[in-house]
């Protein structure tokens, strides 16, 4: 029986496993598989050694430098002292499993990295600790089996888990009805992030540009969506004025059927790019951690779509930038002149071509799979 250890560090890389861990059941028989994970991996046949109550955190609090220390130390006591697997899979969530990664391959154990951390857009230094450490990486983006290639990284490119992941777009009809929107009017989707500081620096303004657009724009519409990991009382601190319908738990569909989207920087920049939905990014947060990430970064752009066109196709603004009037103007260019919201969402459309079509948990699956043979 081959012994497969995955570990990730919050719900995004719980899916991603959770999809993994099926293709690799779906091939052979003579697997077992545990894991650092949530529910999606539980309920894929996953057997928990820990789950993320102690993970998804977010800063460099004592509390969570303990919790993250104890819980790798009891992992690595675990996989070396018990399990003794055939392999590990490590899932994104960089800072912990890079740390993890060393410890790891001093005891000899087979170490395979699946979505990478993002070495190319800031803190360039840690592929270091990756050549040293990891065994073989499974990157999800094309341009960087051929970075990590060059500094000699055995890597295999997946393709990205959004290409076959992303469900269809919604019914556009249906959705405005069952929301109570108007099917005459555009809708402008507000997107102010997943995490309560960027809720805390981004929120405020978001609105105050959709009240400033709607008064000089009667016919749109707006909505706010609320992340599903973020909860009712989180959200409603910051919308106690807040005059939008606010959609939880639907975010997919929301963005698919928007004519613009308002979006703080993330995951969902990439999923609007392959719905071909136009948007905007706008982007700040605390002065001293941009000061550090002006420092650390690599690379100018700081949006998916944009780094993988490599050029500037979404509006990004950033910063001391993020203003309504700014945040407004690019809005209205997206929705109001035709020429170039037609050029926008043509170049979106590029952007998928440029990402395989792979099934890219399969694909991972599959190089796994051939290395517990080997």
């Amino acid at each position: 029986m081959k012994r497969v250890f995955i570990i990730t560090g919050e719900y995004s890389g719980d899916i991603h496993g959770s999809h993994v861990t099926k293709a690799l059941y779906s091939m052979r028989c003579d697997i077992e598989i545990e894991g650092v994970g949530g529910e999606n991996m539980k309920n894929a046949g996953v057997k928990l050694f820990s789950d993320h109550k102690k993970m998804g955190a977010v800063g460099l609090s004592p509390k969570i430098i303990v919790d993250h220390l104890t819980l790798g130390k009891r992992v690595v006591d675990y996989l070396t002292k018990e399990y003794k697997p055939d392999l590990v899979v490590l899932i994104d969530y960089g800072v912990f499993n890079l740390n993890i990664s060393k410890f790891l391959k001093r005891k000899g154990i087979k170490v395979f990295y699946y979505i990478p951390p993002q070495v190319w857009a800031s803190r360039k230094w840690r592929i270091n600790t990756i050549k040293k450490n990891i065994d073989e990486v499974l990157c999800i983006f094309p341009f960087e089996k051929e970075m990590y290639e060059s500094y000699g990284i055995k890597t295999h490119y997946c393709g990205h888990p959004l290409v076959s992941q992303l469900p269809a777009k919604a019914d556009r009809d249906k959705f405005i009805e069952k929301h109570g929107l108007d099917k005459n009017k555009k809708l402008v989707s507000i997107f102010p992030g997943s995490r309560e500081f960027e809720l805390k620096y981004l929120m405020n303004v978001f609105i105050k540009t959709a009240q400033n657009l709607q008064k000089k724009h009667p016919n749109l519409q707006f909505c706010v969506s609320q992340a599903p990991n973020l909860s009712d009382t989180v959200y409603n601190k910051y919308l106690k004025t807040c005059p939008f319908k606010v959609i939880k738990g639907e975010n997919q569909a929301l963005l698919s059927v928007s004519d613009a989207l308002i979006l703080a920087s993330g995951t969902v920049a990439l999923e609007a790019c392959l719905y071909q939905t136009p948007m905007i990014i706008a982007y700040r947060g605390p002065w001293l951690f941009y000061f550090i990430y002006l420092v650390v970064r690599c690379i100018k752009r700081v949006s998916l779509p944009n780094i993988i066109a490599d050029k500037c196709i979404v509006p990004e603004i950033l910063q001391g930038n993020v203003n309504v009037n700014k945040i407004s103007y690019e809005i209205e260019r997206l929705l109001f002149d035709n020429e170039y919201r037609n050029k926008n969402i043509s170049e979106l459309a590029s952007i998928k071509a440029l990402l395989s079509d792979k099934i890219s948990s399969n694909e991972a699956a599959k190089v796994i799979s051939n290395a517990l043979n080997s």
